[in-house]
């Protein structure tokens, strides 16, 4: 690989008017090739010859998950597909998965990304990688394995899974990075524990995490726990996989966007209006590279934050906030919008609690009650029962005080809510069952 960090500092002015060439040329190529763009487009009443500037995408037409699945699994893709060496697809938990193909183009800017991306978390050439996360249709495993590749890391392809074998391999292969999600990375910190494995002791330096909402507060336990760096990547299938943003380890506050290939807005989750920098909101992608399958005006779900502010690493691209949370995650619940990251936030600034939880939401006659499982910490449960009531008051006061709703929390023993070899279950919504 040659790494240029030359578009990572581009001034503003040079950026946009290769936004504005990659956009223009995006857009045409929806047109011509993708009839569910071209019928939006039409009925909207744009062409591919009004994009004039940058800010001329927000007339262009959204896309949703559904329109993706309504064309499965290759009627979005813009590229025949015998020039498709790839495939991957998201892990949809109803219907049919959204599919996404890759060109070979496509593939080695997939890599570019994924490495510029290792470059800013603090990994060099030479370095070793302990890949954990899942291989196969998510696009996870692959993306960093090839990134990995790319800048001249040695991947170790461990996959999710087998947390004892995990825990050997960072040992005996002494990595210099790990990456999984982050949830799993508290596993593996919690196993190694189990099995008298100081995990702090080993070489590993930054840990790389995604693929699910996390908290600062879980930021701080995992940098604790395992004696690492932790930086937050994101990504999805739909947009191209992890490297679409990342933090810098000179920083860790937010997440650059890698603008010279991506276009990321932020919209009102009900009116879909664009936002100003400094508002909350939802992410909205637009692909400018990529050939089998680009992408316009993805809406992601993931609630965020842009902001243009300089960064002290010397990156001009905008940065997003961590995502808090996602708007179809979100729980309404006697009126109130809850996010889980907000409820684990709580948790984890409660040093007596362990950093294992679920949310349950119940239907009690027409009222629905929140419930959070967590586990609490061995000293904890070795001081009994009472101290037990006062650390579940407290936590549901402060659940109270900074959600805005009330909260049954029950404190478990260690072990009882289950642990994650990937993604983790954070919420069971038993109203969408009917019980």
């Amino acid at each position: 690989m040659i790494y240029d960090i030359e578009f990572e500092t581009l001034p503003r002015e040079q950026l946009e008017a290769l936004q504005l060439r990659r956009l223009q040329a995006t857009v045409e190529r929806c047109y011509a090739t993708i009839k569910f763009y071209r019928d939006a487009m039409d009925e909207l009443g744009v062409r591919p010859e009004h994009i004039k500037k940058v800010s001329d995408v927000r007339h262009l037409p959204f896309t949703k998950k559904e329109q993706l699945r309504d064309n499965y699994p290759f009627g979005m893709f813009a590229v025949p597909t015998t020039q498709v060496v790839r495939v991957h697809a998201s892990s949809g938990t109803t219907g049919k998965p959204t599919v996404v193909g890759y060109t070979k183009r496509d593939i080695d800017i997939w890599a570019d990304l994924v490495a510029r991306s290792l470059v800013a978390s603090g990994l060099r050439p030479g370095d070793r990688l302990h890949n954990g996360y899942g291989y196969g249709l998510f696009t996870g495993g692959l993306g960093l394995h090839y990134g990995g590749e790319r800048l001249g890391v040695t991947v170790v392809p461990m996959s999710g899974g087998q947390t004892h074998k995990q825990i050997m391999l960072l040992e005996d292969f002494a990595a210099d990075g790990m990456c999984c999600t982050p949830s799993y990375a508290l596993n593996i910190a919690e196993e190694a524990e189990k099995i008298g494995v100081d995990i702090r002791k080993l070489p590993v330096r930054v840990g790389i995490f995604g693929a699910e909402p996390w908290s600062e507060e879980m930021r701080f336990e995992i940098e604790a726990r395992m004696g690492i760096t932790a930086i937050d990547i994101y990504g999805l299938s739909e947009v191209m996989g992890p490297g679409v943003a990342i933090e810098c380890c000179k920083a860790k506050k937010g997440l650059h966007v890698w603008e010279d290939h991506f276009i990321v807005e932020c919209v009102d989750t009900e009116t879909g209006l664009p936002l100003p920098y400094g508002e909350e909101g939802e992410l909205v992608i637009t692909s400018l590279t990529k050939e089998a399958c680009p992408i316009i005006r993805y809406r992601t779900r993931d609630i965020s934050v842009l902001s243009a502010e300089p960064c002290k690493c010397g990156r001009t691209h905008v940065r997003m906030r961590r995502v808090s949370g996602r708007s179809d995650d979100m729980l309404i619940i006697r009126g109130v919008n809850v996010f889980p990251s907000q409820v684990e936030s709580v948790l984890m600034r409660t040093e007596t609690l362990s950093p294992f939880y679920q949310i349950e939401v119940f239907r009690e006659g027409y009222h629905d009650s929140l419930h959070v499982n967590v586990e609490a910490s061995p000293p904890l449960l070795a001081q009994g029962e009472e101290a037990m009531r006062r650390v579940k008051a407290k936590v549901e006061k402060d659940i109270k005080d900074f959600v805005g709703i009330s909260a049954v929390v029950n404190l478990k023993q260690r072990g009882e809510i289950e642990r994650s070899q990937g993604k983790a279950v954070r919420v069971v919504d038993h109203r969408k069952k009917g019980s």
